[in-house]
């Protein structure tokens, strides 16, 4: 999965939640310019792979996080590889990519034209299976540039609705001081979603900073205790401390400045306002059910959820649609050894691989590839389907879930099983009377998928 945004985004804050540990740094530096990739190893370990293959290893700072210096000027490396015993990465490898630049402060005609974009960056996205994309606030058109860049830049499914996700970041910043920020951040978000339909799946609200903190556990029973000092306060006293964050640091208050400082530092006004709403409410809170607390606020689940649902399940598949492509040729191969000329496969190998070829193409599994590349049609535009049609078959070729596929979050299996069959038979009815050449053939593939997605809810495998 690869992190993508402009600078100052909160992508490196975004990589420590999603890797639950913070160890990519989010200061700039020599390790922000950059790409990073982070994957599972038996230890922890660094190695800055240069552009000649050359591998220099370091250790983690005493922090536990990469060095700022590398040792290596940022023009030489090509990566930097870092291992960790990080459960999270057991079977994901995040990858951390440089800021792109504004074209607003673009000084030539070429990075104009490549938005900021480096060549490294644009190879580790368009080789991603998962692209998740930072913006802050409202998309600019080069962000709209970048993203299509990447797509451009992609020979495979990289930077498109089927397996690109936007993330709204830094929202606890929105409404400013403590304020609740989800009732501005959610329309923005849908706002968001809405300009880059062609581009991102959907784009996902998430407060990094508090993600970061809780998920790497950075708040401690000590910080816990001070928000409870704080949380005693009046609230009119309270109210007027977390109105700026030169207020928290210079009222009177029951905790020390250093104390506040590492406050901020770890959930910004926001966070110790929601905080102290928690404990205010409740006194005995203790500190894991308050960094629970925290970790739901962030909204993380969402895009984490998003993640495990979708992007792990397109991996798979785009795998497994290699392998049959490779075996399909492979019965098509003449083959001989070294020492002879070339000779056809026996006719009795090629057999087996036939059949065993033509059983799993009627498997009912395959379809979801045959989905995959009908959504993907869709989803770019190759294709043209009426929105709820195209976000329907979306949902269907990127989800195993059926309450989710139809919108029936609490729907029992029989319901289920009725709206597939009644999605099916919309789905045959478009492809028969108003569809074109194009659009029936995809309306066929969705038809079918809405028929063992009924299957399957009545067999109870879903």
């Amino acid at each position: 999965m690869a992190i993508a945004g402009r600078l100052k985004a909160g992508k490196s804050t975004l990589v420590n939640a999603i890797i639950g540990r913070r160890v990519a740094p989010t200061a700039a530096g020599e390790c922000t310019r950059v790409v990073t990739r982070f994957r599972y190893g038996p230890a922890d370990r660094i190695d800055v792979v240069t552009r000649d293959g050359g591998r220099q290893s370091l250790p983690l700072d005493e922090d536990g996080m990469v060095p700022a210096r590398l040792g290596v000027p940022a023009t030489r490396i090509a990566y930097v590889d870092v291992t960790l015993t990080s459960d999270r990465l057991r079977d994901l490898t995040v990858v951390d990519t440089p800021g792109l630049a504004s074209t607003d402060t673009a000084g030539s005609a070429r990075a104009e034209a490549a938005v900021g974009i480096d060549d490294d960056s644009a190879g580790e996205v368009a080789a991603a299976e998962a692209v998740v994309y930072v913006f802050t606030q409202a998309v600019r058109a080069d962000d709209v540039r970048a993203l299509e860049a990447f797509h451009t830049a992609s020979a495979r499914l990289a930077t498109s609705p089927i397996n690109a996700i936007g993330v709204l970041g830094k929202v606890d910043t929105l409404a400013g001081g403590a304020a609740d920020p989800w009732p501005v951040a959610e329309p923005l978000a849908r706002q968001q979603a809405a300009l880059l339909a062609r581009t991102v799946g959907d784009v996902v609200p998430v407060a990094g900073l508090l993600a970061e903190t809780a998920e790497a556990g950075r708040l401690t029973g000590a910080d816990r205790d001070a928000l409870a000092r704080l949380a005693a306060l009046p609230a009119a006293e309270l109210d007027v401390m977390l109105l700026s964050a030169d207020l928290f640091r210079s009222r009177p208050a029951p905790v020390g400045p250093d104390q506040r400082e590492r406050l901020l530092t770890r959930l910004d006004l926001y966070g110790v306002g929601f905080a102290c709403a928690q404990l205010a409410a409740e006194p005995r809170l203790g500190t894991g059910e308050l960094v629970r607390r925290l970790a739901a606020a962030s909204g993380l689940a969402r895009l984490t959820a998003t993640v495990d649902q979708t992007f792990r399940w397109r991996s798979d598949a785009i795998k497994a649609g290699w392998a049959l492509t490779r075996l399909e040729r492979l019965a098509r191969h003449r083959l001989g050894p070294r020492d002879a000329g070339p000779r056809d496969i026996g006719s009795r190998d090629e057999e087996i691989i036939r059949d065993a070829l033509e059983a799993a193409l009627r498997d009912p599994a395959y379809h979801r590839l045959r989905l995959l590349e009908a959504a993907q049609r869709a989803a770019t535009g190759a294709v043209p389907l009426p929105a709820v049609w195209e976000q329907e078959l979306i949902r269907l070729a990127t989800s195993d879930d059926p309450r989710w596929i139809l919108r029936l979050p609490d729907a029992a299996p029989a319901e289920l099983a009725t709206a597939a069959v009644a999605a099916a038979g919309r789905w045959r009815a478009y492809a028969v009377d108003g569809a074109g050449p194009a659009q029936a053939r995809i309306a066929q593939v969705a038809h079918r998928g809405f028929q063992l997605l009924a299957r399957e809810v009545r067999e109870c495998r879903i």
